[in-house]
């Protein structure tokens, strides 16, 4: 009976040490996760402008590639973005042999991070107690709770949300620490740590561990719990620390399916790399263990567990440099090329986990439409002048490239906006939303335009040279008008959008002016009824093109409001015109005056 007892009582240790095991993991990787989210916030948008900087200095791309690892804690995150800027072309192939080198090292910072729960073991020093982290993490959580529930700005909530995040990782890494003390006494342990002295079996364990939980940074962790108690040697924590490298590949593979080549590229370049220096680290380990087996033998600290880490990917990056063309030329022959055939407009929905980032990328593509539109315009007023196949043909591409933004767009920002948006992102999201839709219609307006050239050739109408002097005023307004609301757009310069509306309220008076001197020509007899009707219609169409360029001004003015409305806006301006309005519309007045 007691022995059934005393049997029934290891059980439930064992089950409770797994439990609190499982606990430390689930607050490490959930800490992570949140901190890591907070500061890709933060960073916004700026992630993706310092890695659009990378040039083909690859010493650059290193210092980028640390420098964001350690900023979002997490090199699976800093490699599945890379792979969705490959993919989107917004980093080339041959710049990211630096990036990955470089997020390979400044992941080391969260091993020494850890490290500092193995501090003053022996209650000595006050300073270094203040360091444990059930001593500070407590009051690190309360302080971030804090500001993200009373700080207005989104800056200092996510930075709330930062203190949070690192103080529930540390307390995980803490449980785990505590769980690894419990479990060195449960019977049948020291037999399974037997077994990871086999530096082979140990690579595999680490790997296939890493790979489950898709996080290195808890595995190196759990190699730093154990070494807390006493549980690790020289010679175990050298390979599991490689698996924990190789393991890593595993979110980059995943992350690659469904991508194109150069990202394809990505995930073979980190694999090779991390592959490589692990087995040259393996031989290396072999050999020693023929000369120095019993300081490999040694019983390890924690902090010498972040040592192993920061040495073998410092030493593995010195290593591969000199060999990185051949590994680019190896990556390219695994992964064969095959060129696009047509312009592709490719948002990746890997990018969904960092929104900052979605939206920066769908901000890039919105300033191409925008150019595209703005192109198509002055093109179709070009042909209209005279008449050239090869540019009308031009015109029509460009319409049905901006139909594809439109669309690829506009399904990508409302996913995009489904998810958990601060004030700000939701902001930018409707801005676009509604600037793609007028995009999108000025180049319809541009493919009206051209149908219009295309039947001044076909009837070989001729204008009147009133009319023609005419038009010519009315679309170099119109040229002006569009040049400022697309460069204040692209450049988020309200001073310039400013400009825009008084300039749009003479545009709308020319076409009522012009109107009307056309209307008298028909009726003195000066002018045909069918080049009435083309005449008309290339004002409508400018004057509708104008309205676009208002709105789109309007939403660069309103670029710090919390609600988008133009119209109200429009009302606003016109009913009561301030003396910078009146200024322009004088100067407009003046200088398009017919």
């Amino acid at each position: 009976m007691e022995f059934k007892i005393a049997n029934a009582s290891i059980e439930i240790e064992i089950l409770m040490t797994v439990v609190m095991l499982l606990c430390g993991l689930t607050f490490f990787l959930f800490g992570m996760n949140v901190m890591s989210d907070g500061l890709e916030k933060m960073a916004g948008g700026g992630l993706e402008r310092t890695l659009r900087k990378v040039t083909k200095n690859q010493f650059l791309g290193f210092a980028l590639g640390a420098g964001i690892t350690i900023a979002i804690q997490s090199s699976s995150a800093m490699t599945v973005m890379l792979v969705g800027l490959v993919n989107s072309g917004i980093v080339a192939f041959r710049d990211s042999f630096g990036i990955i080198m470089g997020s390979n090292v400044g992941t080391t910072l969260t091993a020494w991070l850890l490290s500092l729960t193995g501090l003053d073991e022996g209650g000595g020093n006050i300073f270094l107690t203040l360091l444990q982290p059930m001593t500070f993490a407590p009051i690190l959580a309360f302080v971030g709770i804090v500001m993200h529930m009373l700080s207005k700005k989104e800056k200092q909530k996510q930075l709330g949300f930062i203190f949070i995040g690192f103080a529930v990782l540390m307390t995980g890494m803490e449980l785990m620490s505590s769980s690894m003390e419990s479990i060195r006494h449960l019977e049948g342990f020291n037999s399974f740590l037997a077994t990871l002295e086999s530096p082979i079996l140990a690579l595999l364990v680490s790997t296939i561990f890493t790979g489950v939980i898709q996080s290195s940074a808890a595995t190196v962790a759990i190699v730093q719990a154990l070494a807390s108690s006493g549980a690790i040697t020289f010679q175990m924590a050298v390979p599991l620390v490689l698996g924990a490298n190789i393991g890593t590949c595993i979110t980059a593979l995943i992350s690659s399916f469904g991508t194109n080549k150069n990202a394809k590229r990505v995930v073979a370049m980190h694999i090779y790399v991390n592959v490589l220096g692990s087995v040259l680290c393996m031989i290396l380990l072999y050999i020693s263990r023929l000369f120095i087996p019993t300081t490999l033998g040694m019983i390890i600290p924690m902090w010498m567990v972040a040592m192993i880490h920061t040495v073998f990917n410092s030493a593995n990056t010195i290593i591969l440099i000199p060999f990185r063309k051949s590994l680019i030329r190896l990556c390219e022959k695994t992964v064969k090329y095959a060129p696009e055939k047509e312009h592709a407009v490719f948002l990746d929905e890997r990018l969904f986990n960092n929104v900052p980032l979605a939206i920066s990328e769908c901000r890039r593509l919105t300033v191409e439409m925008a150019d595209y539109a703005r192109e198509a315009i002055i093109a179709a007023n070009d042909v209209v002048n005279s008449f050239d196949a090869e540019k009308a043909e031009h015109i029509k591409e460009l319409e049905t490239l901006i139909d594809k933004y439109e669309d690829k767009l506009g399904t990508y920002l409302v996913r995009l906006s489904n998810n958990a948006l601060s004030e700000e992102d939701s902001h930018a999201v409707a801005r676009m939303l509604h600037s793609i839709g007028d995009f999108e219609r000025i180049g319809d307006h541009a493919l009206n335009i051209l149908d219009l050239a295309i039947e001044i050739k076909e009837k070989s109408i001729i204008f009147s040279d009133d009319a023609y002097n005419e038009l010519h005023t009315v679309s170099s307004a119109l040229h002006e008008i569009l040049n400022l609301s697309v460069d204040s757009f692209i450049n988020e310069d309200p001073v310039v959008a400013s400009h825009v509306e008084p300039l749009e309220q003479i545009i709308d008076e020319l076409r009522d002016s012009l109107k009307s001197k056309h209307i008298d020509r028909l009726q003195n007899g000066e002018c045909t009824i069918q080049l009435g009707f083309v005449f008309t219609d290339l004002l409508q169409n400018y004057e509708r093109v104008a309205d676009h360029c208002s709105n789109i001004a309007v939403y660069t003015l309103q670029l710090h409001s919390t609600k988008l409305d133009a119209h109200k806006y429009l009302r606003n301006v016109t009913s009561h015109p301030n003396e910078e309005f009146i200024s322009d519309y004088n100067l407009y007045k003046e200088k398009y005056s017919i």
